[in-house]
């Protein structure tokens, strides 16, 4: 098996094969957060004007998303997995855009396959690639609004690779550098409302889940997540 870790926007339109679009803070652990509390269906798209059609043409979706982490207009929540706590969206369609993780699905137009990674889903990802016979994996980090690196995201690729090479991850301290580093807004109380510190702990709550997040296509050429359970 062939491993590559790519980065950002440019790494999306370069990924092929088995492709994992990786966002922490915060596209993959939101979404997978929905589909643990019962959404029937979350739509991940790059474009906002979609987003708005989508909600006109059907009332009852969720619209979830930001712009610069903060929630869009008309929006029922940003990209914060607390907020999502407030929230029900049990046998609901959610149709989620972001910065970063829903742009990196949207340009990874060379992949075989696509999913959705973070810390919460990092064990069952690599389990999933593993049973998969994947040749080829391209783990891509989509960073801080797909342009700037952060050591989130890189981290997540770091785990992952590590679960299927063999290799060690001091998760631990890794996390406690975060705190310090990219996760540090997650801290500062002028952004609060935006990046509330409940958030941070949601996000690096590694290996909670045991189901991975794989996009797939509706009739209708919609492309949507679904939960694969392992």
């Amino acid at each position: 098996m062939n491993i590559e870790i790519l980065q950002l926007i440019e790494g999306a339109k370069r990924a092929k094969g088995l492709t994992v679009i990786i966002d922490v803070f915060r596209a993959f652990t939101m979404e997978a957060y929905m589909m643990a509390r019962g959404a029937e269906k979350v739509i991940p798209i790059g474009d906002c004007d979609l987003a708005y059609k989508l909600k006109q043409e059907n009332p009852d979706i969720i619209l979830a998303g930001e712009r610069g982490g903060k929630i869009l207009p008309g929006f029922d929540v940003g990209n914060s997995p607390w907020e999502l706590l407030q929230l029900d969206v049990t046998g609901k369609t959610v149709v989620h855009t972001t910065s970063a993780g829903t742009q990196g699905i949207a340009n990874a137009t060379g992949a075989d396959e696509i999913l959705g990674a973070s810390l919460v889903t990092a064990k069952a990802v690599s389990e999933y690639i593993k049973k998969s016979g994947a040749e080829h994996v391209s783990l891509v980090c989509m960073g801080l609004e797909g342009i700037s690196e952060t050591e989130e995201d890189t981290l997540c690729a770091e785990y992952i690779k590590s679960l299927l090479i063999g290799g060690s991850v001091n998760m631990e301290k890794e996390i406690e550098n975060l705190k310090v580093t990219s996760g540090a807004k997650f801290f500062d109380p002028a952004q609060k409302d935006v990046f509330p510190a409940e958030d941070f702990a949601m996000c690096t709550e590694v290996d909670k889940f045991d189901f991975v997040l794989r996009l797939n296509t509706d009739g209708k050429g919609l492309s949507y997540m679904e939960k694969i359970c392992l």
